[in-house]
């Protein structure tokens, strides 16, 4: 055999072994692509989009804007960002039938994670912006569960100060299994009453409030108190209680 017939047959045997390769992988491919066409499921969109401040941050007593912006920008939309994409992977591993339980199992958690992080931080956010007193039902309502409304304050901060040296929420929440307002201690983004309606969330991770506050927790939370929008919280109550 000459040299141009041996250069003919080696590279007719390449052509043939590629187009067995593309027969191979082929379905695979149009699998995939019909995968990423199709519009997934509204479960697995992950296309949450953050929520803008509904107040103006220079205009909050004892919380600067630099704390509140980066609050909103890095670690709420931060939250957004990892929500939408543990949702994108939910999807994948459902598309893969042979996808270990365990590492599912692991996204699931930090579903979990992240949605209460978007909502926990939505509810903190949208609750600032006001005087900081209390009125309408949700005073009377308080003033009925806890004795007084200062006693549920004192019982707010007593739970958000359990906090203070690690991470997690204090949220005043009515419980619709018993029908009763709660301050209920939250750790990790994923810890409430089961029927419960969240109300007002503090957020007693450092991020919150380290940047003004350092350590001192306790000013952060008289802070927190002093801004809150009272005709926000009545209107979540009226909401629940419906």
């Amino acid at each position: 055999m000459s040299d141009l017939s041996r250069r003919d047959a080696m590279l007719a045997a390449a052509a043939g072994a590629a187009s067995a390769s593309l027969a191979v992988a082929a379905p695979a491919m149009a699998q995939a692509q019909a995968q990423a066409q199709t519009p997934r499921a509204p479960a697995f969109a992950g296309q949450h989009q953050p929520k803008p401040l509904r107040f103006d941050p220079t205009k909050l007593s004892g919380l600067s804007e630099k704390l509140i912006r980066s609050h909103w920008e890095n670690n709420y939309q931060g939250s957004v960002r990892a929500l939408n994409t543990i949702e994108q992977k939910l999807a994948e591993a459902m598309a893969d039938k042979d996808f270990p339980p365990l590492v599912y199992g692991g996204l699931k958690r930090e579903e979990l994670h992240r949605t209460g992080s978007v909502v926990l931080h939505e509810l903190y956010f949208d609750g600032l912006g006001g005087d900081g007193r209390p009125g309408g039902g949700i005073g009377q309502a308080l003033a009925q569960a806890f004795g007084s409304q200062e006693a549920w304050e004192a019982e707010f901060r007593r739970t958000a100060m359990a906090l203070a040296g690690g991470s997690g929420w204090c949220v005043l929440s009515y419980n619709r299994h018993t029908g009763s307002l709660h301050n209920y201690w939250a750790w990790d983004h994923m810890h409430g009453a089961v029927t419960g309606a969240p109300l007002l969330a503090l957020d007693m991770y450092e991020h919150s409030f380290h940047m003004d506050y350092g350590t001192a927790a306790a000013k952060y939370v008289d802070a927190f108190m002093a801004n809150l929008d009272w005709e926000i919280i009545d209107a979540r109550h009226r909401a629940a209680t419906a």
